[in-house]
């Protein structure tokens, strides 16, 4: 997607209502892995949620955003403190590279490059069904990479909704009509 040197947090449309966002994050390969792919781990950033790593393998993301920062932002309308979404594991090729089916998208894929003692993260949400929720996406994972992004190093996440509300806000803007 983007040159390293001039890596971007936002996303980008790599097709129509396809979004691709990067992060290069500390390494190891291993460690990123398993904040994609242990509930314990991934709560802390995106959604819990146990899953059996094996294509086919059915799961649940479990969000409570409101969980991200203490104390938590105030939640804007229209959300509750918990939503809920059945998946299956369409792609594994651990630790570089895990598919998932997605609700009304055609699914998102995770992909790990190892860059030196970093890892370049790659989340491709494609087909989104529309631009409303081709906002929503884009403003949940750049917020919820920021806050991935804030726990491998060892520091505080932003405030996660009031993130999210001003990222939508970009990213209406940034995505043409």
């Amino acid at each position: 997607m983007n040159d390293l040197a001039t890596l971007d947090a936002h996303g980008v449309l790599t097709e129509p209502m396809t979004l691709q966002i990067q992060r290069l994050l500390p390494g190891p390969i291993e460690r990123v892995w398993a904040y994609i792919t242990d509930s314990d781990l991934r709560r802390q950033w995106l959604a819990a949620g146990e899953m059996e790593m094996r294509v086919g393998a059915a799961f649940e993301f479990i969000w409570r955003n409101d969980e991200l920062n203490d104390p938590p932002s105030r939640r804007p309308e229209g959300f509750d403190a918990e939503h809920r979404l059945e998946c299956w594991i369409t792609e594994l090729d651990a630790p570089r590279r895990l598919g998932v089916t997605w609700g009304r998208s055609d699914g998102v894929t995770f992909e790990l490059a190892p860059v030196g003692q970093k890892v370049l993260l790659t989340i491709t949400h494609r087909r989104l069904p529309d631009r409303d929720l081709l906002l929503k996406v884009s403003a949940g994972w750049h917020a919820h990479l920021d806050v991935l992004a804030a726990r491998v190093s060892g520091t505080v996440p932003p405030p996660f909704w009031d993130e999210w509300l001003r990222l939508k806000a970009e990213y209406a803007a940034r995505i043409a009509e």
